[in-house]
C-alpha cells in the first residue's frame, strides 16, 4: 500500500515543486515505485519531470471528467506522473457542487494505491479546494520551507489548516516533516530560523537541508529532475540524502 504525501506550503517560491520532483526521482533511482500527481495548475511539476503540460488525459480529466487514474498516467524513467495544465485552475469552481467535493482526489487515486510505494501530490501555493483534496487524500504532509521570517508566519497558518483537516475530514493526516530549502549557511537569519524551527518542532524538521543551487534551477528547462540533470552538484546530493532520510522514516 502506497504512502501518500501531500507536498504543501501556501507560500510560493519555497522550493515546493522542486522538492516534489526531486524526491520522486530520487526514490525512483533508489528502486522505489513512485508516482507524482501534479495538482498545481501551473504544471511545473509535470514539466520538471519531462512531461508536457498539454498531455491529456491529466489531473483535470481525472477530477472533473472522472477519467480513470490509470488512463491519466505518463511513464518516465524517473517515476510515473499524472500531469496537469492550466485547465486545472477551473477545477475548484467546477467541483464546488460535486457531492463530497473534498474527497474527489482520494477516490480517484484509490485504484493506484497498491501499485506504488510512494505517491507525492504537488499542491497549489494556496489553501484552496485542490489543496484540501490533497490533504484529504494524503497520509501526511511534507512542508518545504525557506529559512526566512515570513515563512515562519506562513507555517502557522498551514499547521492550523492541517489540524482542521485532520479533525474534520481526514483523521489519519499528520505532518510528515519540515524540509529546510534554499539554505544559505552564510546568512545569520537562516541559522536563526532553522534554530527556532528545530526548537519548537523537534524531530519533525528533517536533518537534511537543501542548499541554494543554480543547477537545481537549471534542470527544469531541460525537462529533467535536478538529481538526474547533474547528480554531483550539492543540491542533487542533498535531495538524494533527503530521499534516504525520508525512506528510513517511512519504512520504505
Amino acid at each position: 500500500m502506497a504512502k501518500i504525501i501531500a507536498v504543501a506550503n501556501q507560500k510560493g517560491g519555497v522550493g515546493k515543486t522542486t522538492s516534489c520532483v526531486n524526491l520522486t526521482a530520487a526514490l525512483t533511482l533508489m528502486g522505489k515505485r513512485t508516482l507524482l500527481v501534479d495538482a498545481d495548475p501551473q504544471g511545473n511539476a509535470s514539466s520538471g519531470m519531462g512531461v508536457k503540460k498539454t498531455s491529456r488525459p491529466n489531473t483535470y480529466d481525472m477530477l472533473v471528467n472522472q477519467v480513470p487514474a490509470e488512463d491519466c498516467l505518463t511513464r518516465t524513467k524517473y517515476g510515473d506522473v499524472i500531469p496537469t495544465g492550466n485547465e486545472l485552475a477551473a477545477a475548484s469552481v467546477e467541483l464546488i457542487d460535486r457531492p463530497q467535493r473534498e474527497f474527489v482526489l482520494k477516490n480517484a487515486l484509490l485504484s493506484l494505491y497498491s501499485d506504488y510505494d510512494a505517491i507525492f501530490i504537488d499542491c497549489p501555493p494556496s489553501l484552496e479546494l485542490l489543496t484540501v483534496n490533497a490533504l484529504v487524500a494524503a497520509d501526511s504532509v511534507l512542508v518545504p520551507m525557506q529559512c526566512e521570517y515570513y515563512a515562519l508566519e506562513g507555517i502557522v497558518d498551514l499547521m492550523t489548516s492541517i489540524r482542521l483537516c485532520s479533525r474534520r475530514l481526514n483523521k489519519r493526516l499528520q505532518v510528515e516533516g519540515i524540509v529546510l530549502t534554499m539554505y544559505d549557511a552564510r546568512a545569520n537569519l537562516t541559522g536563526q530560523v532553522a534554530g527556532e524551527l528545530r526548537r519548537y518542532l523537534g524531530e519533525k524538521v528533517y536533518e537534511t537541508v537543501i542548499p541554494r543551487s543554480v543547477r537545481l534551477s537549471e534542470a527544469p528547462s531541460h525537462g529533467l529532475p535536478g538529481v538526474v540533470y547533474d547528480r554531483t552538484n550539492k543540491g542533487s546530493r542533498a535531495y538524494m540524502a533527503l530521499a534516504a532520510e525520508f525512506a528510513a522514516r517511512c519504512g520504505l
